[in-house]
């Protein structure tokens, strides 16, 4: 199975030209995108030219990096035989999990003071949050079917869709329903649309490689514990197909032209490239000469990008 590290490891050995000229299913793909780089793109161009152009380095933050370890214990939790997915375990998996986090990533230490009042006070978050997701759902009734599963499809246009999705769970007769976790809280009403444009992205890919457009999408926010639910159909998915390739060509005109502008808004508040936003005063760097089309499937770090 494709995991995660495997993918960057392969596209960090590719040079930029290679990883532009990848053949898909025989299919020489024109680039490709995931729903968290279009979601960049959609927030603010210069975002996106940051992370997937200059490929700028960000630091690791808490709320980003809670995600991760969060996921990887609840992914971890289902490879238990269903009567050992208790809240006991999943709390004692929490220290265990952020040493092999840190083990990987020696840095993320420096998110915290010396004196270890911080980081355990963020490890009681993590505790939280999975205590929140024991009030959402039983584990022991569940058997997913895929969980941090791979998925990608090319578009008519050789444009390659591509992500993990958290959890997959099949049905007996077929139903699919896609299963995200957010450690935040939900957002206020009306403004949920860049998380369910995700999920949609995910159902578009699912839908084109397995011809069955899942019947269930799933937000569960461990942060206020809500869990949101939308019922696709082909016209939704036919309508995020038409807005990921619109958001491809404004991708490709803003590369042609260099044309990378700010849109200053709320999510300016947590980006770690303020110092060099004209939004802020700041300059941003030349652009590389003479770049392909990058690939934007894959984050300058592993977090902060994909902040969970």
């Amino acid at each position: 199975m494709t995991t995660t590290d495997d993918l960057q490891a392969q596209e960090a050995a590719a040079s930029p030209a290679e990883r532009h000229s990848t053949p898909v299913d025989g299919v020489e793909v024109v680039g490709s995108l995931s729903p968290s780089r279009a979601g960049d793109f959609v927030t603010c161009p210069l975002l996106y030219r940051f992370r997937t152009v200059d490929r700028l380095p960000e630091p690791p933050t808490p709320a980003a990096v809670r995600g991760t370890l969060v996921h990887k214990v609840l992914e971890d939790l289902f490879d238990l035989p269903a009567a050992e997915r208790t809240p006991e375990w999943a709390a004692a998996r929490v220290e265990p999990t952020w040493q092999q986090l840190l083990e990987a990533e020696p840095e993320l230490a420096t998110m915290f003071g010396d004196d270890g009042a911080e980081v355990a006070a963020w490890l009681l978050s993590c505790r939280r949050a999975l205590e929140v997701y024991f009030r959402l759902e039983d584990p022991t009734r569940l058997e997913p079917a895929e969980r941090e599963a791979y998925v990608e499809t090319v578009l008519d246009s050789r444009l390659l869709l591509r992500g993990f999705v958290d959890r997959l769970d099949v049905a007996p007769d077929g139903r699919i329903r896609v299963v995200d976790y957010k450690t935040g809280r939900s957002v206020r009403v009306g403004f949920e649309a860049s998380a369910w444009f995700q999920l949609r992205i995910y159902a578009l890919v699912l839908w084109r490689t397995r011809g069955v457009v899942p019947s269930m999408l799933q937000l569960v926010y461990l942060g206020n514990g809500e869990v949101l639910r939308y019922e696709p159909d082909e016209a939704d998915l036919l309508a995020t197909e038409r807005k990921v390739e619109a958001i491809w060509r404004a991708i490709q005109q803003a590369h042609e032209t260099g044309d990378w502008r700010p849109r200053r808004g709320p999510p300016c508040a947590f980006c770690a490239h303020q110092s060099l936003c004209p939004e802020f005063g700041g300059t941003p760097p030349p652009l590389p000469e003479a770049l392909p089309l990058p690939d934007p499937a894959v984050p300058a770090t592993a977090h902060g990008s994909d902040a969970r």
